[in-house]
Order: structure tokens, then sequence, then C-alpha cells
């Protein structure tokens, strides 16, 4: 028996993709509307000395935006340095960007140029931006402001003539106003803005980047992969993409390793698309429903030794268990596991996702579980 999984019925579906064809720009790929935008503000951005906030969620490919802006502008020929913001403590912030002279703090054994220096010329990239403490804030928009840097234990200012470009997944608009963000900083930095959308918002790109992570993995692993099946390409194009981009890029990366065939087929990402699913049933358990999923929704399942298959319909057809469990049973399972819906599924012979399914499709809630008589 198999379970017909209608797109509008699932967590972890978007409508499959229509593929016109595929389109590189620099270190950016794609073909949907929304990034042939980006393509076009990437260009004339190019052009301008301004400073470019660059806003989007995490792996959507700030960092390609930020390179591509670099390649295209008069400083092409110069450095493209960049710094991630989250991963520099406030101490040592103002000596990784300035630098400092020898001797200027306990280990300093020589002096050092700072990433301000080593962009001299060409383009700074500042990465997660919005994790900057404000004390490091402040010496940035100076640095910004009167084009000049100090290094620690320095006496004398050095100019540098640096172009910077900055990146974050926080509102910056937002916590400035409520201050958690110095707002000078934010008006100085945005006067150019590039929003990468996410993923699921140009699912006509999924084909694309699969091509174009298939052949830079086939160039480092000396592999001659041709493609992904149809099939595997519109399951993939279907799921939600909370990584984005880098996600998408990583699992290319693991179907390489796993797999030595030259066409990859749906029955690779068996492994893979069981452990979304348990990421969503997560998600949905802790309340964290915007994560993997949108709202009222429920989840699709992979059965235990079963194949997804597309039937042309846009549908999603896989076997699973569960279907004849009723209401008595959940709630007897659930009572006997003393309310823990994991060894509840374990005592009916179920997956935990099969479990939340059958719920959902009963029409109960978790407070109902405990509300109802076993009788």
């Amino acid at each position: 028996m198999t379970d017909i999984i209608k797109n509008e019925n699932s967590m972890l579906l978007l409508p499959p993709p229509t593929i016109q064809g595929k389109s590189e720009f620099f270190d950016m790929v794609g073909v949907s509307e929304k990034m042939r935008q980006v393509f076009k503000k990437v260009a004339m951005y190019a052009q301008s000395d301004a400073p470019v906030l660059v806003t989007g969620e995490t792996g959507a490919g700030k960092e390609g935006i930020a390179s591509s802006i670099h390649k295209l502008s008069k400083r092409a020929n110069g450095p493209f340095i960049t710094m991630n913001c989250s991963a520099i403590t406030d101490s040592l912030f103002e000596s990784e960007l300035f630098g400092h002279e020898k001797g200027s703090f306990t280990g300093a054994i020589k002096s050092h140029k700072g990433r301000f220096e080593r962009a001299n010329g060409g383009t700074l990239f500042l990465d997660e931006l919005g994790d900057l403490p404000p004390l490091s804030q402040a010496k940035l928009l100076r640095a910004l402001e009167t084009s000049t840097i100090e290094r620690v234990g320095a006496e004398n200012p050095i100019k540098v003539d640096v172009r910077v470009i900055a990146a974050t997944n926080h509102n910056l608009e937002k916590e400035s106003l409520s201050g958690n963000f110095r707002s000078d900083l934010f008006y100085r930095l945005s006067a150019l803005h590039v929003h990468v959308p996410p993923l699921r918002e140009r699912i006509e790109d999924i084909e694309p980047l699969i091509q174009h992570f298939i052949g830079l993995l086939n160039k480092k692993y000396g592999r001659n992969v041709a493609c992904l099946t149809k099939e595997a390409i519109h399951l993939l194009s279907q799921y939600r993409w909370p990584g984005n981009v880098r996600e998408l890029r990583n699992l290319i990366e693991r179907l390489f390793a796993e797999n030595q065939t030259d066409v990859i087929g749906l029955r690779s990402l068996t492994d893979w698309f069981q452990e979304r699913q348990i990421a969503a049933q997560y998600a949905m358990d802790q309340e964290y429903h915007d994560v993997i999923i949108p709202p009222n929704r429920q989840p699709i399942l992979l059965g235990h030794n079963s194949q997804a298959s597309n039937n042309g319909n846009g549908v999603i057809a896989m076997p699973s268990k569960g279907k004849n469990i009723t209401e008595k049973k959940l709630v007897d399972a659930y009572r006997l596991a003393g309310g823990n819906i994991t060894e509840a599924s374990r005592i009916l012979g179920i997956h935990k996702a099969t479990f939340y399914r059958t719920m959902h499709s009963l029409g109960i809630t978790r407070e109902d579980l405990t509300k109802q008589p076993i009788g």
C-alpha cells in the first residue's frame, strides 16, 4: 500500500519548478526572475564605490554576491579580503581589523597588518556584521568616515583606500531602531542594498545549481558524474532548503561520496530524506515551525526500505506504515509510554514521524492524547 502525498499537504514540499535553462553570472547561478534582478543590481553597484549591505538567510550566497561585485568593479585587480565578524572576539577585533605594532600587548611578538590594510586598493567583505559588538561598531564607523585606521600601539594614522561590503542575516534596520545596532553605522553601510532571496523562493534555480555543483565536484574529485535523474531533481525541488544554497551544495558533495555511478537517482536520497523528515518533526515538536516547515501543514514520510517515485502529476508516492492505526491505539500507546511519543511509536512499531502524521490525519492534538479515555 502506498500513500499519495500531495504537495499542498506537506510540511517539506513546495510546488515543482519550471526549468528554462542555466545561467551563471560570476560567482552566482540562477534562472529565476528574483536572481536576475540580483544580477542587475550587482552589475550596477559594481560601478560605484559606495558601501554595499548584502542581506539574506544563512547559506543563501551573500559572499558570492560580494565577490561578484568586486570582480566587476574597478578594484577587481586589488585584493578581496574577508572577515567573519561573529568569529572575532571584541578584544581581538581591533587588532584583526586595524592591525597592531610589535609589543603593543602580550603576545604581539611582531607587527601585524589588519584586514583594512591588507584590503588597501581593493574590497573588504565583513560577513555576519550583525554580530559585531557595540564597541567594535563604533571603531568601524570611525574608520569608514575618515578612511584612516590606527594600528593598536601605533601613534600615526594610516590612510586606506578600501571599499566595504557587509553582509548579515539580521534585520539591521529593525535592530538599529531598537538600539541593538548603531543606526549611524547602519545608514553608513546600507547606501546600496542587495537582498539575496532564499532558495525556497526561487526553486527554478535548483536544477542549474545542481549542475553547477556537479561540475565543480567533478573537477575536485576527478569524477565524471553527468547528472541527477529527473525524479531526484523533482524531489529536491520540493524541499524547503532551510540551509539554502550551502545546504544544497553539501548534499551534492554527500551524494558524490555515497555513489560511484555517473547518474545519481532517487534511491540515493533515501537516507537524506529520512533525516530531513526527522529534523522537520523535531522542529514541529519544539515549535520551531518556520525553521524548516511552513505552519499548518503535515510532514511527508519515507517508509522503511521504500522508494519514492514521481507519478507524473507533481505527486510523490511512497510506502509507509501506520494506515490502520486507530485513535484508541494512539492513545493507549501514548499512555503506556508515559507521554513519550518516541516510546509510543516504538510500542506501535512505527516511526515517530508516522505517529505525528497519523495524529494529524485523525485530527487529534497532543492535548487530545491526554484527554481521551482509554476504554
